[in-house]
């Protein structure tokens, strides 16, 4: 009864504790203001075709934002003065939504600016997708479908347009893409000069090869929030079991969300995703200083918190565009790099403090709750920032 009772009163800490995050959280998520009224962004992905001699572009477009005449800086679109222009035209059927459009479709394709070799070019505009309704918390994104021919010798592209069209996200893709240029172009600029020759394919080898290396430093060095969430599942004990038992949690579990996230089958806005990610890290590091063992139900909310790091890797995956017929190969070595940047999170973890420290009376004391301390506040500041930016 003695050696047992310490746990039963840090689990009912920990349980108020929880509920008293979660309805931190509660409070939080429903206090923001919504967040479907920006003025999104256009997205663009430009395709080259050296051997037909050719390029593409694909506009993702906010159309009835153009339309309203809302100005592209405002953070709500219900603060702009043609709010309730901009909210009458989100809910008219696609037919209708075209027939707008199409008074201002000669000036819409003449305020944008495609450059080859820094010469203007005019590109044929193929297909134009006007999309049902659907959510209205989301913004509809129409398609437009552009097609250009590159002159022979052609070295250089460039693309941007008027503005009161926003901004602009552009990518390029090739298949099995070995370069990728990403940028966000300003409202009125133009975007970089994009080398044509280096937007190149790749074999099915250097692909699986260049993705591990993008999964792994999406880990080491750029994931620091998922560079911490291993660091907490580290420190709560230096045994390989309890280490293995969480880890392989967590791997199954994002595995699965990173599959789904990537192919659009499940896909959660990164407000709602990132929030949480910062939250589960809170979670490991508060789990760590109450209780001194491996809960039962630590690898269930390991495993819970992981499917939401997989919807956070998903996202980074579907900015590449992978080809269907090579997404599995590309999904599966992503997987690889990810798994080798959080196994050496903890070889680093284990070098650093493990075999030195790990076997001590004191560690728990001196490096556990100090450490998990730092990482809780580091993800409590992640969280409020995240929900309030």
């Amino acid at each position: 009864m003695i050696a047992t009772m310490p746990d039963r009163r840090s689990g009912g800490v920990l349980g108020r504790v929880l509920a008293a995050f979660l309805v931190t959280c509660a409070i939080l998520f429903t206090s923001l203001p919504a967040r479907a009224h920006v003025f999104e962004a256009t997205g663009a992905v430009v395709y080259f075709d050296e051997a037909a001699r050719s390029y593409s572009v694909e506009l993702l477009v906010n159309v009835e934002a153009i339309l309203a005449g809302v100005d592209p800086e405002v953070k709500d679109t219900n603060d702009s003065p043609r709010a309730a222009e901009y909210n009458r035209l989100r809910e008219l059927p696609p037919e209708d939504l075209k027939k707008a459009y199409e008074a201002i479709a000669t000036e819409f394709v003449g305020g944008m600016n495609f450059l080859i070799d820094g010469r203007p070019d005019h590109p044929e505009l193929v297909s134009t997708e006007f999309r049902e309704v659907g959510d209205l918390s989301k913004v509809r994104k129409t398609v437009f479908n552009f097609r250009g021919n590159l002159p022979d010798g052609s070295m250089t592209f460039a693309f941007g347009w008027k503005p009161e069209f926003g901004k602009i996200l552009l990518r390029t893709a090739a298949p099995r893409a070995r370069t990728e240029h990403i940028e966000t172009i300003a409202s009125g600029a133009m975007s970089e000069t994009i080398v044509i020759a280096d937007v190149k394919t790749r074999s099915a080898l250097n692909m699986v090869k260049d993705f591990i290396v993008i999964g792994f430093t999406h880990i080491l060095p750029k994931g620091l929030d998922h560079i911490l969430f291993v660091v907490g599942i580290f420190l709560l004990s230096t045994r390989v079991r309890p280490i293995l038992t969480q880890v392989t949690s967590f791997t199954v579990a994002h595995t699965l969300t990173l599959g789904l996230g990537a192919a659009g089958i499940v896909n959660l806005p990164s407000s709602i995703v990132e929030p949480l990610i910062a939250a589960s890290i809170v979670y490991v590091a508060v789990e760590n200083i109450l209780r001194p063992t491996l809960s039962p139900w630590r690898p269930m909310v390991v495993f819970a918190f992981g499917l939401l790091h997989g919807l956070g890797f998903a996202g980074i995956l579907r900015e590449f565009g992978i080809p269907k017929d090579d997404f599995l190969l590309g999904l599966l070595s992503f997987n690889v790099g990810v798994e080798l940047g959080q196994l050496t999170v903890i070889a680093i973890c284990f070098a650093l403090v493990g075999i030195w420290f790990g076997g001590r009376n004191w560690y728990r004391q001196r490096i556990v709750i100090p450490g998990s301390l730092v990482i809780a506040a580091v993800g409590a500041f992640w969280f409020v920032q995240r929900v309030t930016m």
